[in-house]
């Protein structure tokens, strides 16, 4: 294959057509939002290039891709386990999906790892590798897939950032201050894009709530106790429905879930309360029992990834019912957070 990526970029598929036969790049695409995201796509015709670092997890990916309507031809599904902290191994993604394909449409940034504890309990390694992972694999991303989107003249990229980048989160500082950074790379770049008239190419940032994913039982812990999300907890292919129509008809920014659109909401209307919320929540709601005795500390899948066949699930989501109530109650917390707030600075 030429050594520059662009020389051999056939004709993409433009934003704003249907998702069949567009070549979609998800990395993270082993587990919980990337897997799921993944197989919506197949499940519209598109072709789907499955990056992760756990193979064989991937490959139960594409198996579950392949058996998807309009996926069934093997030849539409590319597997390549990548590693995203690597630079050199990103661009070999991007130069394997050119010379499988002939072009990228859609590349969309799902692989994120976490470490939970207070900021004194979890090592400054772990929190490096979390902001090496979350945010420098997407600027790897970015900087390698961007030269084919631009010699195409077209083409999205979707970042998966988090609610949390908006209201920050007890135990999880070094996730938050990572997702945080993906949402302003992403306006970065939007304005990068616009002021070099790049205007076929979009950036788009995805912020879910709480997603029932493996993460929670996979991360780092520090904690001393088992973690669980915060409710309410939406299905990963909540998420993954909103990507897909992210690349049918880009946008700069959106969140998925009311709970999360509540506190974004609450954010920007007073940060405080919406902070205050959200270490309530969390103190309350995050932090499990421990059945016998102290979680012991655990590095997680920071440095390894979890072996085993992956699952775009992690066992914590509710009925629909249960996440409207649980909705209610955090937009209710906000609500009252700023009311009491107010009173006191009257």
């Amino acid at each position: 294959m030429p050594g520059r990526p662009e020389q051999a970029v056939h004709r993409a598929v433009r934003p704003g057509r249907r998702a069949r036969d567009a070549v979609v790049v998800v990395t993270g695409a082993s587990s919980g939002i990337g897997r799921a995201t993944a197989v919506a796509f197949a499940r519209r015709g598109a072709r789907p290039v499955l990056a992760a670092r756990r193979e064989e997890a991937l490959w139960e990916t594409a198996r579950e891709c392949a058996g998807r309507r309009g996926a069934r031809d093997g030849g539409r599904i590319l597997v390549l386990p990548t590693d995203v902290t690597d630079p050199g191994a990103v661009r070999d993604l991007v130069r394997r999906t050119v010379a499988h394909f002939g072009r990228i449409d859609v590349w969309v940034n799902c692989a994120a790892v976490v470490a939970f504890g207070r900021l004194d309990d979890v090592p400054a390694a772990d929190d490096r590798r979390v902001l090496e992972v979350n945010v420098l694999g997407t600027v790897h991303a970015a900087r390698a897939v961007l030269p084919v989107l631009r010699a195409q003249g077209h083409g999205t990229l979707i970042n998966v950032s988090s609610v949390v980048a908006v209201a920050g989160q007890p135990f999880a500082h070094s996730y938050a201050m990572s997702k945080a950074a993906v949402r302003t790379l992403g306006a970065g770049l939007r304005q990068e894009l616009w002021l070099a008239g790049e205007h076929g190419i979009s950036v788009c940032t995805v912020l879910p709530s709480s997603i029932d994913t493996p993460i929670f039982t996979q991360g780092a812990n520090y904690t001393g106790h088992r973690i669980r999300p915060v409710p309410p907890v939406y299905p990963p292919e909540r998420v993954a429905r909103a990507v897909v129509e992210l690349a049918r008809s880009p946008r700069p920014e959106i969140v998925v879930g009311g709970a999360g659109r509540g506190l974004a909401m609450a954010a920007r209307l007073w940060a405080g309360a919406a902070e205050k919320t959200m270490a309530h929540r969390s103190g309350h709601r995050m932090l499990g029992p421990a059945p016998d005795g102290a979680v012991p500390d655990s590095a997680g899948n920071l440095y390894e990834p979890t072996p085993g066949a992956g699952s775009a699930h992690g066992g914590w989501g509710g009925g629909r019912a249960a996440r409207r109530l649980a909705a209610a109650a955090a937009v209710t917390g906000v609500a009252l957070g700023l009311g009491r707030i107010l009173r006191h600075h009257r």
